[in-house]
């Protein structure tokens, strides 16, 4: 493997290994960005025996101190992700016959559920240039023809644009959706809104408020409430064609074991029966609503996404957390309630050229109108 002057330098070493326990949780978070997803997330990972990815993590040290940390993972990936219309059509009648034709093993930087991060200090570019050429030489250890830097945010076009040189694509990615909470209260936060989504919104709490529903929030589930919440998740991700991150049940009885300070599980019960639920992560002042399920036909009736963003403000705000983040879909009704969309991207490497100029063909035609 080919080694920089810069590297030379200052005789930086990398490290892979398959589990975070394989360091020491301070170790790691000293160079990892200040951000909900640490070791302990890691950890929960690492523990949930996820399907469809095996996980690695890439660590750059100078001499013996870690000054850089990538967390990656292994997935197969399908060429047609993202084509819609009429070329969707056609991709899906192909794999009819051929099931796997357009699926190939990617190694991914970052985490499947959310925003990339990596933990750079010390040399910064020869930090990077380190992790990225130990990315390279794994996707060749394991035989991966794709590499993929999954959804970094513009502060990481330094480190990253630099790829674009190595014939990297630059994609965009699905942007992540934020609202600063700068607000004392509710009320103060409807003001902020327009008169139409005002009232819209006041008439749906309004309906809410027409039947008894029991709220709560807490840090950890019972048997029971974990199966209940389970349920609802995959009946979402089902009705939204999640099937990249379907995380396992174990996930969220790990994740209260390994971050109970960190973890929120906002519950709502109709008649005793459970009709919506939030899984959040809560650090470092943010406030991440990453998983949601309903029993659709009382949170239609009662409008419980609304009520579920309300209860999970107000908890908020009695707390002083100053962002809310929340998921990669449904732009409209997050930007009509005041979000605004952070632009991530992908960079991606085609490893073998007959498939680099594939690759760029169908995101050439992703791209189009469709």
């Amino acid at each position: 493997m080919r080694v920089s002057r810069q590297i030379k330098k200052h005789r930086l070493r990398t490290l892979v290994i398959r589990n975070i326990e394989e360091i020491s949780p301070e170790a790691f978070n000293k160079v990892f960005p200040h951000v909900p997803e640490r070791y302990h997330f890691f950890k929960t990972l690492d523990e949930s025996k996820f399907d469809q990815f095996n996980f690695y993590y890439i660590l750059a040290y100078d001499k013996k101190q870690l000054v850089g940390a990538a967390p990656c993972f292994t997935v197969n990936y399908s060429l047609d992700t993202g084509l819609n219309g009429p070329l969707r059509h056609l991709t899906n009648g192909i794999k009819k016959l051929f099931p796997n034709i357009f699926i190939f093993k990617t190694l991914v930087c970052g985490i499947p559920m959310g925003q990339g991060q990596i933990g750079i200090s010390g040399f910064s570019m020869a930090v990077m240039e380190s992790i990225e050429q130990r990315i390279e030489a794994l996707a060749r250890k394991i035989k991966v023809p794709f590499i993929a830097f999954k959804d970094f945010d513009r502060s990481y076009e330094h480190f990253l644009n630099p790829l674009l040189k190595k014939n990297y694509l630059r994609i965009d990615g699905l942007p992540m959706t934020r609202l600063d909470l700068e607000f004392k209260d509710f009320d103060e936060y409807l003001k902020k809104l327009s008169r139409a989504t005002r009232y819209d919104f006041r008439r749906k709490l309004k309906k809410a408020s027409s039947v008894k529903i029991e709220s709560s929030v807490v840090n950890s589930l019972d048997e029971a409430a974990l199966d209940e919440i389970y349920e609802l998740y995959l009946q979402e991700a089902e009705a939204h064609g999640i099937g990249f991150e379907i995380v396992p049940k174990d996930f969220f009885r790990l994740i209260s074991k390994n971050m109970p300070q960190e973890t929120a599980f906002f519950l709502f019960r109709i008649n005793g029966k459970l009709a919506a639920f939030a899984y959040c992560l809560v650090s470092e002042g943010v406030l991440l609503d990453y998983y949601l399920g309903f029993d659709y036909t009382p949170a239609h009736e009662y409008h419980l996404y609304f009520l579920k963003f309300k209860e999970i403000m107000n908890w908020c705000l009695a707390r002083g957390i100053k962002t809310y983040e929340m998921g990669q879909k449904g732009y409209a009704t997050k930007r009509r309630l005041g979000f605004e969309l952070v632009e991530v991207f992908l960079y991606v490497r085609v490893r073998h050229k007959i498939l680099r100029i594939c690759f760029k063909c169908l995101q050439a035609l992703r791209q189009k109108p469709q």
